[in-house]
């Protein structure tokens, strides 16, 4: 059995500060590049299934896990996972 690196998109969120006139004014003002980001507010809100690694890219991994029943056969990406790859000697040292 071998070991694999896997590299899930997560969700995080974070706390901007910004001076504005109505909650519109604020958000327009955000986008714009204004606002001071408070330091303490980053907060995990969960996984990302949103996006995932494209099957397209990965015909044969696609096929072994729709024989192991993770996806359907009409799904697109493997929902929230980045990539997967063998791990070498350096993943295996940062474990510990």
């Amino acid at each position: 059995m071998a070991t694999y690196a896997i590299e899930q998109f997560e969700l995080y969120v974070q706390g901007y500060l910004v001076e504005a006139d109505s909650e519109a004014d604020a958000i327009a003002r955000f986008f714009c590049g204004e606002g001071k980001q408070e330091l303490t507010s980053i907060e995990y809100a969960g996984i990302s299934n949103d996006r995932g690694l494209s099957l397209a890219e990965r015909p044969d991994l696609a096929s072994d896990l729709m024989d192991l029943g993770v996806i359907k056969g009409d799904e697109t990406i493997i929902p929230s996972i980045r990539s997967v790859r063998e791990a070498g000697e350096e993943d295996q040292r940062s474990e510990t």
